[in-house]
C-alpha cells in the first residue's frame, strides 16, 4: 500500500540546506527522503510530512483509569489508539512493538477523525485515548481526532511523556482535556542514558500545563529497581512536584517488567512502590497511586482532609464512590479533579475495535 502524507509546519529550512523538525527538543535536521527520530516524521518535497496521519496500531475501549487516570471521569469507558513511532529511546518501553515499530503494516486500521468520533460516540465512550506511542510525534492527526470529537461532545486525552518543543505544545494542549504525562525518572543521567532524551523539557510540559492551562493531567513514573527508584531520587522528585506543581496533580508510581531491552532487571518489588508513595504522602503530595500490582489500599483515592476514602478500587473495579459535585461525602473538602455524582460501570473490561468493519 503507497502511504498517504499530511503536510506539518513546525518546521524550517536551514543554511545547509537540511530542513529541521521542530515539534520537540530532538529538532532533526533531515535531507530529502530522510525520517526523523521518531521514523513518523520525514523530509518530502522540501518540507516536513506526517506519514501516519488516518491509520491506527488499532483501536480498544479501556476503563480510563488504565491510561491512569483516577480523577477523571472514574468508571467511564475510553476508546484509545496510537500510531507508530516515539520520539524517545526507552530501553524499557512497555509498548515497544508499536512504538519502535518501523514496519508500517503494524498500522493495521484506518479511520478517518470524523470517524473515530462517530464510533466513540455510538459505542458510548465519554473519552479518547492517545496512546501506546506518543502522541506528541502525531499530533496533527490527534488534533485533528480531539476537534471532531469535542463536536460529538467526547473528551480528549494525551497519553505522552511531554517530549515536546514550546511552540507546537501550545497547540497541542489547547486541544486536550487531560492527560497522564510520562515522568520517567529525575535525574539527567537516567534520562540521557536510558530514553535518549532530556529532563528539562518533561519539566517544563508539567509547569506549563499547571501554570498556563486548563487541563487535567497526572503523573506517571514507572519504577525500575536500580535504575530511578532510589529513595533519595523519589525525595528530590516529589520536593519538585510539591513546590512547582502543587499538592494535588495525581502521581502513579507503577511496576515494571522486564521487555524490550531491559530483560535483565527483576519486576519491581511491592515494597518500592509502598515506600515510594509513603515518600511522595510525606512531602505533601495528596493523591499518590500505586499501579501495575493489586493493591486496593494504593488505588484508592482518600479525602486529604479527613482521610476517608473518596474511590474504592479494586484494579480497575470501582467498588465505592463518595463524591458529591466534586467534593467529599463526609467533609465536604473539594477533591480536584473532573467528577460526576455516579461514576461509570465499564470496570475492568477491554474490548479490541475494529473501525473499518463499524
Amino acid at each position: 500500500m503507497e502511504l498517504a502524507t499530511h503536510p506539518t509546519h513546525y518546521w524550517h529550512q536551514i543554511d545547509d540546506g537540511r530542513i529541521q523538525c521542530d515539534v520537540c527538543p530532538r529538532l532533526c535536521k533531515l535531507q530529502e527522503g530522510q525520517r526523523g527520530m521518531c521514523f513518523v516524521r520525514a523530509r518530502e518535497k522540501d518540507a516536513i510530512v506526517l506519514t501516519t496521519y488516518g491509520r491506527s496500531s488499532g483501536f480498544c475501549i479501556d476503563p480510563v483509569e488504565k491510561k491512569p487516570l483516577n480523577h477523571f471521569l472514574p468508571g467511564t469507558p475510553i476508546l484509545s489508539f496510537g500510531t507508530a513511532g516515539c520520539n524517545l529511546a526507552c530501553s524499557f518501553c512497555q509498548n515497544w512493538d508499536i512504538s519502535k515499530s518501523r514496519e508500517m503494516d503494524t498500522l493495521a486500521d484506518q479511520a478517518s477523525p470524523v470517524k473515530i468520533a462517530r464510533v466513540a460516540k455510538d459505542l458510548g465512550c465519554r473519552s479518547i485515548a492517545f496512546t501506546y506511542n506518543d502522541p506528541v510525534v502525531f499530533m496533527e492527526y490527534a488534533i485533528d481526532v480531539a476537534q471532531a470529537c469535542h463536536a460529538q461532545g467526547i473528551k480528549s486525552v494525551a497519553v505522552t511523556a511531554g517530549y515536546i518543543s514550546p511552540e507546537p505544545r501550545r497547540e497541542f494542549y489547547r486541544y486536550m482535556d487531560a492527560a497522564n504525562v510520562d515522568l520517567k525518572g529525575f535525574t539527567e543521567k537516567f534520562y540521557y542514558d536510558q530514553t535518549k532524551a532530556h529532563l528539562q523539557p518533561v519539566l517544563e510540559t508539567l509547569i506549563y500545563l499547571k501554570k498556563e492551562t486548563k487541563v487535567w493531567f497526572e503523573i506517571t513514573t514507572l519504577l525500575i529497581p536500580g535504575e530511578n527508584d532510589s529513595e533519595k531520587e523519589i525525595e528530590e522528585m516529589t520536593q519538585w512536584i510539591y513546590s512547582n506543581l502543587g499538592p494535588d496533580v495525581p502521581l502513579h508510581f507503577t511496576a515494571f517488567h522486564p521487555d524490550y531491552r531491559m530483560t535483565d532487571k527483576i519486576p519491581t518489588p511491592p515494597e518500592t512502590l509502598w515506600r515510594s508513595r509513603d515518600i511522595a504522602l510525606k512531602n505533601g503530595l495528596h493523591f499518590v497511586y500505586t499501579g501495575n500490582i493489586h493493591d486496593p489500599k494504593g488505588q484508592a483515592t482518600y479525602c486529604h482532609q479527613c482521610h476517608r476514602p473518596l474511590i474504592e478500587r479494586d484494579g480497575y473495579v470501582i467498588k465505592g464512590f463518595h463524591i458529591n459535585n466534586g467534593k467529599c461525602l463526609f467533609c465536604h473538602t473539594p477533591c480536584p479533579g473532573i467528577f460526576e455524582n455516579q461514576p461509570g460501570h465499564w470496570g475492568s473490561k477491554r474490548f479490541p475495535v475494529q473501525l473499518s468493519s463499524l
